[in-house]
C-alpha cells in the first residue's frame, strides 16, 4: 500500500475517534478534540491527493477509498449532529441521498462499456468545501460556548441551521445538476 493510500486509510480510522470525541460527554474537552480530529482528517483528504499526484501514486484502491473516505468522515459529523440535536434529520438525510446517488452514477459509469469515469465538478467541489466548513464552524462554536464557556450568549443552533441550509441546498444542487449532466449513463449511451 502505497503512501497516499495509507493517508485516506488513515482518515478512515480516524472517524471513530472523532465520534468518541463528539458523543462521549465524559471526555473533557470533546468538541475541542473532535475539531482537532476533523481538521487532521481533512488535511489528509487535501495530502492524499497532492501526493498520489505528484509520486504518480494513483492506484484503483484509492479512487474507490479516497471519495469513501470522505463520505464516511461527513457521514459520522453529519449523524453526530442529528443525534445532538444540531441538525435536522431530514436535512441530513437529502445529503446522504445525494451521495448515495452520485456514488451510485459513478459506479454505473465506470461499468458501462464506455467505462465512463465522473470526476468531482465544481458543484461537487463546493458542495464538499462548504460541508467541511460547516462542520468545523459548527464545532468551533461549540468550543467556544461548551468547552470554554466563553459567549456564551451566542446563538449557536440559529447559526447552526442556516450552515446546514447551506450546506443542503448546495448538495441537492449538485446532485441534480449530475443527474442532469449523466443522465445519458442510464440511457445507456456515451456521454
Amino acid at each position: 500500500m502505497n503512501l497516499a493510500n495509507k493517508l485516506t486509510l488513515f482518515r478512515v480510522i480516524l472517524v471513530p475517534f472523532f465520534i468518541a470525541a463528539l458523543m462521549i460527554p465524559t471526555i473533557p474537552f470533546g468538541y475541542t478534540t473532535a475539531l482537532v480530529i476533523f481538521a487532521l482528517a481533512s488535511i489528509t483528504d487535501m495530502l492524499d491527493g497532492k501526493v498520489a499526484r505528484k509520486y504518480n501514486m494513483i492506484t484503483d484502491l484509492g479512487k474507490f477509498l479516497d471519495p469513501l473516505a470522505d463520505k464516511v468522515l461527513v457521514a459520522a459529523a453529519l449523524i453526530c449532529f442529528t443525534e445532538l440535536g444540531y441538525a435536522p434529520a431530514w436535512a441530513v438525510w437529502l445529503i446522504m441521498a445525494r451521495e448515495f446517488m452520485v456514488s451510485g452514477i459513478r459506479l454505473v459509469a465506470a461499468g458501462s462499456k464506455e467505462k465512463i469515469v465522473i470526476a468531482a465538478n465544481i458543484w461537487g467541489k463546493l458542495k464538499t468545501a462548504s460541508t467541511m466548513v460547516a462542520i468545523c464552524l459548527i464545532l468551533g462554536m461549540h468550543i467556544l460556548t461548551d468547552d470554554f464557556g466563553v459567549l456564551a450568549e451566542m446563538p449557536v443552533q440559529p447559526i447552526t441551521d442556516v450552515l446546514v441550509y447551506i450546506c443542503t441546498f448546495l448538495t441537492v444542487l449538485s446532485g441534480i445538476i449530475y443527474l442532469y449532466d449523466y443522465r445519458a449513463v442510464f440511457k445507456g449511451t456515451e456521454h
